[in-house]
């Protein structure tokens, strides 16, 4: 499949195209930026279409990152990613953006579990746990940051997110230390594509993965799972 991901939840506006067949990005741009996701999408990604030569026509798939993240940079992207899925024809897939930030660890088969956590302020994080070979310990949440360091209790964890670093710094000193720690602005974008190719297109809906409304207070219960992909109703 020819796959064409985009992500503006976070901390980044990226895009890029994915030949499944050969394993390889034909082409990819991503921009650091907090704001202003809206103004610089739609020239990236014009950008990025002309240096991989591929026609819209030519696409098979756009996966766009759902959230957590910013509020109004997803909705750029999904903005985005509906309109050209529907002047081309083609299906729009979700991926979550906890999931693409966990999955190039997992994809290692490693035994180390994966914690993928985002900053969701307050000190609070949107969090995640799943084993080495991807199976759920903990379900997408939104939790306190003294919560989120209790999944010490899984053994020593690769950190991987934006807020990697806030929990390295409040880990346990008594608890087993993360092997890892890679803290990244935004997720991969090859690995937004390659979990757009493998997710059900009728279960991984491009629609805003929220865990929590705009000034709600968080939730402390453990949600969702590394493949879940639907937005909270």
């Amino acid at each position: 499949m020819i796959i064409l991901a985009i992500d503006t939840a976070l901390d980044a506006c990226a895009a890029g195209i994915l030949d499944t067949g050969t394993g390889h990005l034909i082409a990819h741009e991503s921009l650091p930026m907090a704001r202003g996701h809206a103004e610089a999408l739609m020239p990236l990604l014009a950008r990025v279409m002309t240096q991989s030569g591929i026609a819209f026509a030519e696409l098979d798939r756009i996966a766009v990152t759902t959230g957590p993240g910013s509020f109004t940079g997803l909705r750029v992207g999904l903005s985005a990613g509906r309109g050209i899925g529907l002047a081309a024809g083609k299906p729009v897939v979700g991926v979550t953006t906890l999931a693409a930030y966990a999955a190039p660890v997992v994809s290692r088969n490693g035994d180390v579990p994966v914690i993928a956590s985002i900053d969701a302020r307050h000190d609070h994080v949107y969090f995640q746990a799943v084993s080495g070979n991807g199976t759920s310990l903990q379900r997408p949440c939104v939790i306190p940051i003294n919560e989120a360091i209790e999944a010490a209790r899984f053994g020593a964890p690769h950190l991987v997110g934006n807020a990697a670093n806030l929990l390295a710094a409040r880990w346990p000193a008594d608890a087993l230390q993360p092997v890892a720690i890679d803290e990244q602005a935004a997720p991969e974008i090859s690995w937004v594509a390659w979990l757009g190719a493998a997710v059900d297109p009728q279960t991984a809906l491009a629609r805003p993965f929220y865990l929590r409304a705009p000034d709600a207070k968080p939730q402390s219960s453990l949600m969702g799972g590394l493949h879940q992909t639907q937005p909270a109703p």
